[in-house]
């Protein structure tokens, strides 16, 4: 790029403005930092009140089974049928024996889609299991 100098001779610059750069670099930052969080939500569920906090676990000793109010399974925020649930969480369990399953229902789910995890669960040797709830306010 060439501009003329008040002495009226070319002078070729030597500089790259990189302003316009960060600028957009910042913005596509911002934009990920406000878009991430929506990303990974979940299901929208309105869990039963009752429970207290948890002790601490390892979150790689933790997976967690969400249920809509129409039987909609999601393993780990992903959608995933209940067979392939149960299969992964057998696999997962034979190698992890600190395995927990967090089972999140909403509050208005049949009974029928959480009692057929458990059974899954339970048929395939795992024990630890937690129902969530929302804790009671104190």
């Amino acid at each position: 790029m060439r501009r003329f100098s008040q002495r009226s001779h070319l002078v070729t610059l030597s500089e790259i403005n990189i302003t316009p750069l960060l600028d957009l670099a910042f913005v596509l930052l911002i934009i990920f930092i406000i878009t991430t969080p929506l990303l990974t939500q979940s299901i929208e569920l309105h869990l039963p009140q009752g429970g207290k906090a948890d002790r601490k676990l390892s979150k790689s000793d933790i997976r967690t089974v969400e249920i809509s109010n129409t039987g909609y399974y999601k393993f780990e925020s992903r959608s995933t049928p209940l067979g392939q649930i149960i299969t992964e969480l057998a696999r997962e369990s034979r190698a992890n024996p600190n395995l927990v399953v967090y089972i999140r229902a909403d509050k208005e789910c049949r009974y029928d889609y959480v009692a057929q995890l458990l059974d899954g669960c339970q048929r395939y040797g795992i024990s630890r299991y937690s129902l969530r709830t929302d804790p009671t306010p104190r």
